[in-house]
């Protein structure tokens, strides 16, 4: 891959130097204790390094949507007790009020985490003022937090431009898979792509049938497939209005020699609870007008297994059905599985990304043998659709 951007490898002598890192700490907490730390401890690699080094590490962050205002319950420093525990360090908190004196106070190696980048009006709006007063603080600039790269704001696409800017570790690796997974890939390459409406996922859909050789679909959009084939879905999620819209995407794969698959069998119920007494698997041709599709079933989960052992490259994003509800993990489990165990033998490349599909791989017992699995939601999706992310292309100079 031709590297469009710097890295941490790319700054030479740091020590002493002050490294404004935008990272993502924008956790889960509940009682004042963060219930899900995987984003704290994805800044390990990097805060860790630029530490070690001997740099004064700036970490730059949001907390929730404080819109511009100051907001006691959305103050970082909440965040630095468990963060310090994470990193093994201990990390100062330093609010923007007297910044500038706190900072000259750090000593080489120190860690700092400030306060929330979106208690400033000019964060979001990506305002140069706010870009300036917080570039004093620094000397260079890391952007680590891929998952914050869809958004052009001072700190995730301001600060490239006005400081020395590198990719943290994170964001290289995140960049890294998503290249082999898109960028670059090794075909054959399918993509998984499920979910409840067509309508969330239409410019992903348009976007990969033009990338990619096999396109799985699943989840409640499968249904505005299948009724676009004629198929009567009975009273299963389907956005019915869309069907000339999955009709187009038909033609555009037929074009790009993309085959798009579709359950044939299907896991049916007359009501949507866990293991239902109604519950029974079928054709899709003989799904009944009270019934609806929640999950694909055995036989297309089977015939799907045998298309990814043919591929080189996989991305999925989203579970195939009612993942949440047994049975209806059933089919994304099983094809987790099996994509799970080409990637370990060493014949497939997956990559995997957004919020529901981590929880559906990692139910599995799927995630940790996928070659990589993106914790971002907004920015995976964006990437899917094929847009420049504005965090990612600021880096690229």
């Amino acid at each position: 891959m031709a590297r469009t951007f710097k890295t941490l490898d790319d700054m030479g002598d740091i020590h002493g130097k002050r490294v404004l890192v935008r990272e993502d700490l924008n956790v889960p907490m509940a009682d004042g204790a963060v219930t899900d730390g995987t984003r704290l401890r994805a800044t390990v690699a990097t805060v860790g390094e630029l530490a070690d080094k001997g740099a004064i590490v700036l970490v730059l962050a949001h907390f929730g949507r404080p819109k511009g205002q100051r907001n006691p319950e959305m103050s970082l420093a909440m965040v630095v007790k468990p963060y310090s525990a994470v990193l093994g360090r201990p990390v100062r908190f330093i609010d923007w009020d007297g910044a500038d004196a706190a900072v000259a106070t750090l000593q080489p190696g120190d860690i700092a985490v400030l306060e929330n980048t979106r208690f400033f009006a000019g964060e979001e709006k990506n305002d140069p003022a706010l870009v300036a007063d917080i570039a004093k603080l620094g000397d260079l600039y890391v952007n680590d937090a891929f998952s914050a790269a869809h958004r052009a704001h001072a700190s995730t696409e301001g600060l490239a431009h006005v400081l020395p800017a590198f990719a943290g570790r994170a964001m290289e690796a995140e960049l890294d898979a998503l290249d082999k997974a898109l960028g670059n890939p090794e075909h054959p390459v399918a993509a998984v792509v499920g979910g409840a409406k067509v309508s969330s996922k239409l410019d992903v859909l348009k976007h990969l049938v033009t990338k990619v050789d096999h396109l799985i679909i699943g989840g409640g959009m499968a249904n505005t497939f299948l009724a676009a084939r004629g198929v009567d879905v009975g009273k299963s999620l389907c956005e019915h209005d869309l069907v000339g819209t999955a009709e187009e995407i038909f033609t555009a794969a037929e074009g790009a020699n993309c085959t798009i698959h579709l359950p044939y069998d299907v896991v049916v119920s007359k009501e949507f609870a866990p293991n239902p007494p109604s519950l029974r698997t079928c054709n899709v041709h003989e799904v009944a007008a009270d019934e609806m599709i929640l999950d694909v079933g055995p036989s297309a989960v089977e015939a799907l297994a045998d298309v990814l052992k043919t591929c080189k490259t996989l991305v999925w994003n989203g579970p195939l059905g009612a993942f949440e509800t047994p049975p209806f993990d059933a089919a994304t489990v099983a094809l987790a599985k099996t994509a799970a165990a080409l990637t370990v033998g060493g014949s497939l490349v997956s990559v995997a990304g957004g919020g529901d599909t981590v929880a559906a791989l990692n139910q599995a017992g799927a995630g940790d043998d996928f070659t990589f699995v993106s914790t971002a939601g907004g920015a995976f999706l964006e990437w899917m659709e094929g847009k420049e992310l504005p965090g990612v292309a600021a880096l690229a100079r």
